[in-house]
């Protein structure tokens, strides 16, 4: 029997739309999320899901940003941990981190890794930043890690402006292969190796 919408306390029926959203999007991409099947897996009438998002386009946003924040989690944890390694070589790191950890995540959950950025109908915020200001976590890392190359001395100002772009382009391109073009289906050892050739020429091609 549906779950009365009543028996939600308030910012739980949100909360219950959104995951009903990633696990939609996970399975097929930013194509499955739709409102009414997102309310009859909550167990919601179509109607309550307007009290939390005005339209279909508001809930792919949200589930977007969450995504993005999972993305960066995940991105993050290739970066490696303060040591007794010089700053430099330590800023270079946490780039070339950065850059796998964006194409592992795409590999491992390619309905997410569409949905993140590339939904139908563009970026679901439409703009960098967003409306709010906000930089997608992922590419506030990439930022910050290029902003990093430069305090450390790896990186001269000059070669910095537009970096980010390039490095995000490159890593992108190459998950796009992976996820949907050419290189679908290769040993994950192959596409680990040549991930970590695309990446190290990148750092290697903007310093």
């Amino acid at each position: 029997m549906p779950r009365s919408e009543k028996s939600y306390h308030h910012g739980d029926l949100r909360r219950a739309l959104v995951d009903a959203g990633l696990a939609a999007t996970r399975e097929r991409g930013a194509a499955a999320l739709g409102l009414r099947d997102v309310t009859r897996r909550v167990g919601v009438s179509p109607n309550a899901a307007y009290r939390h998002f005005a339209d279909r386009q508001a809930l792919l946003t949200a589930v977007a940003r969450e995504i993005q924040d999972r993305m960066a989690e995940r991105m993050r944890a290739r970066t490696p941990a303060p040591g007794d390694v010089a700053p430099r070589e330590r800023a270079r790191l946490r780039l070339r981190g950065v850059g796998l950890g964006y194409i592992a995540f795409a590999v491992a959950e390619p309905g997410w890794f569409e949905t993140a950025f590339f939904g139908p109908g563009g970026q679901p915020d439409g703009v960098l930043p967003g409306a709010d200001g906000r930089l997608p976590p992922p590419f506030a890392m990439l930022v910050d890690a290029l902003d990093g190359m430069v305090r450390a001395g790896g990186l001269s100002r000059a070669r910095r402006e537009g970096a980010e772009w390039v490095c995000w382009s490159a890593v992108h391109g190459f998950a796009e292969l992976v996820v949907h073009g050419p290189l679908r289906g290769q040993r994950q050892e192959q596409i680990d190796r040549w991930a970590e050739r695309v990446v190290d020429d990148i750092v290697s091609g903007i310093v």
